[in-house]
C-alpha cells in the first residue's frame, strides 16, 4: 500500500473523527460508531464466506445493534441484551434451518454470526462509553497512544526488524517493531497527558500507554488470523491504501475495552 494512497485517506478519516467527537451530540457519535460497526461486521462475515462458512449478515446486524443498544439505553442491561442475542440467534437459525444442508452448516454459521456481533459491537461500543463518561480528550489520548504506537512499530520493524513476532498471523510484525511500538506509545501517552490531561499523573499516563498498546499488539494479529484463514491480505478495499474498516479498527477491538476499564479502575 503506497504512502500516496494512505496519507490522504488517513487525513480524511482523522478529520471526520475529530469533527464527530468534538462537535456533535452523543446521538450522532453513537450512530457514527454504529455505521462503522455494521461495515466492519459485513467485512468480517465476507471473510468467513470465502471459506464457505456462511454466517448470516441479516441476523448479525440486528444482534450487533441489540448489543449496542445496551451501551446507549440505560434501562437495557448488557446481560439482558446478551441473552436477547443468544435467544434471537437461536430462534432465527431454528426457523432458517429448513434443509439438510443448512442443518449441517448450522453450528459453524450460528457460532460465527454471534461471535462476529460480539467481537465487533461489544468491543467498539466502549469508545462511546468513554466519549459520554469522560469526554473527547480521553479518546484523543487513546488514539494518540494507538496511532503513535503503530507508527513506532512500523518504523522499528522496518529499520531493525529481524525476529518474527507472529509469523503466521502477521508475517511482517517483529519483536523489534513491538518494542518500538511500546516506546512510541509511552511517549505519545506522556505527550497527550501533558497537553490534554494534566490531572493524570505522569507515571499513570505512561503505564496506561504501555499497557494499552501491549493489548493492541494482541488485538491486531488476532484479526489478521481471520484474514489469513480466508486467504486475503485485507478485509476489503473500501479505504484506499488502508484496506477495509475492519483493518483500521483491528487494534481497537481489544484496546478500547481495556482502556475503558483501565481508566475506570486505576485513574481517579
Amino acid at each position: 500500500m503506497s504512502l500516496r494512497q494512505r496519507f490522504p485517506t488517513a487525513m480524511v478519516l482523522l478529520g471526520v473523527l475529530f469533527v464527530v467527537l468534538q462537535w456533535t451530540p452523543p446521538l450522532v457519535v453513537f450512530l457514527f460508531l454504529q455505521a462503522i460497526i455494521i461495515i466492519a461486521l459485513a467485512e468480517f462475515y465476507r471473510l468467513a464466506d470465502r471459506r464457505n462458512l456462511h454466517p448470516r449478515l441479516a441476523v448479525g446486524i440486528p444482534l450487533a445493534l441489540l448489543i449496542s443498544a445496551a451501551f446507549c439505553v440505560p434501562s437495557l442491561p448488557l446481560g439482558l441484551a446478551l441473552f436477547g442475542v443468544l435467544f434471537l440467534a437461536g430462534l432465527l437459525f431454528l426457523v432458517a434451518s429448513n434443509t439438510v444442508e443448512k442443518v449441517m452448516a448450522f453450528p459453524t454459521a450460528i457460532a460465527l454470526t454471534v461471535f462476529g456481533a460480539v467481537y465487533i459491537s461489544f468491543t467498539m461500543n466502549h469508545l462511546y462509553l468513554i466519549q459520554i463518561e469522560r469526554g473527547p480528550v480521553f479518546l484523543y489520548f487513546f488514539f494518540t497512544v494507538i496511532f503513535l504506537g503503530d507508527s513506532g512499530s512500523f518504523l522499528f520493524g522496518k529499520l531493525w526488524g529481524r525476529h518474527k513476532l507472529t509469523p503466521l498471523a502477521s508475517p511482517h510484525k517483529t519483536w523489534e517493531g513491538s518494542v518500538g511500538g511500546l516506546l512510541f506509545a509511552v511517549l505519545g501517552a506522556v505527550a497527550a497527558r501533558t497537553l490534554l490531561l494534566e490531572q493524570v499523573g505522569l507515571a499513570d499516563a505512561a503505564l496506561c500507554g504501555l499497557c494499552v498498546h501491549a493489548v493492541a499488539q494482541i488485538s491486531d494479529p488476532v484479526e489478521s488470523l481471520f484474514k489469513r484463514a480466508a486467504g486475503v491480505k485485507d478485509s476489503s478495499n473500501m479505504l484506499p491504501g488502508h484496506g477495509g474498516f475492519l483493518d483500521r479498527i483491528d487494534s481497537l477491538l481489544f484496546a478500547a475495552p481495556f482502556f475503558y476499564y483501565f481508566i475506570r479502575y486505576f485513574w481517579n
